[in-house]
């Protein structure tokens, strides 16, 4: 998938202009790309314009001007764009209530070590989560994980095979919960298998 390049970075005046659309935009493209998995834990499938957005956002809310520092948060959200025949992720443990925050995410120590979030595709595979570093310790985890799902070839016809039913599955012993993917949800994801 296409990587986001610095020359389509709107400077924060000329993002203003179009803040608002764009917003709408994303909003509902991020209805297509979101998914709960149980009560605690949302996926938001990345691509390049959920990425795009999120570096005008971090721009604005940083009055960032820096031709480096732009180019440096450009290089980073980068990251998150899925290569060719990968899914990319942003995994969240919500937590509403702040007194929470800490034994919830205690609970979910070790989510982001071995293969306990995966893609089911019907009986035949299953598709591990690669979760970037640095995000977690021994004894403390973050409530944001960017991850990321490898695909075969044969993985992907298969996702791509609506008699196939695909879940998002989480096996934790804290936390167990799993989530169908919609035909919707499968159609906008099968675009970033296919775009360049």
């Amino acid at each position: 998938m296409r990587k986001v390049e610095l020359a389509e970075v709107k400077n924060i005046y000329e993002y203003e202009k179009i803040r608002d659309d764009f917003r709408k935009y994303i909003i509902e493209l991020k209805k297509r790309r979101r998914i709960s998995v149980g009560d605690r834990v949302t996926l938001v499938f990345e691509n390049h314009d959920t990425v795009l957005f999120q570096i005008q956002e971090m721009m604005r809310a940083e009055r960032m001007v820096d031709d480096d520092e732009i180019k440096f948060e450009v290089e980073t959200y980068n990251q998150l764009i899925p290569e060719k025949d990968e899914l990319s992720a942003t995994l969240f443990i919500e937590v509403d209530d702040p007194k929470l925050l800490r034994p919830v995410l205690d609970s979910f120590i070790g989510l982001d070590r071995g293969n306990h979030v995966y893609l089911q595709i019907g009986d035949k595979h299953k598709i591990y989560a690669q979760f970037e570093e640095g995000h977690s310790k021994e004894d403390r985890i973050s409530a944001v994980h960017f991850i990321k799902f490898k695909f075969t070839p044969e993985q992907i016809n298969d996702f791509k095979d609506f008699r196939n039913e695909v879940k998002v599955v989480i096996d934790h012993q804290n936390y167990k919960a799993e989530a169908v993917v919609s035909d919707e949800m499968r159609q906008e994801l099968i675009k970033d298998f296919d775009s360049d």
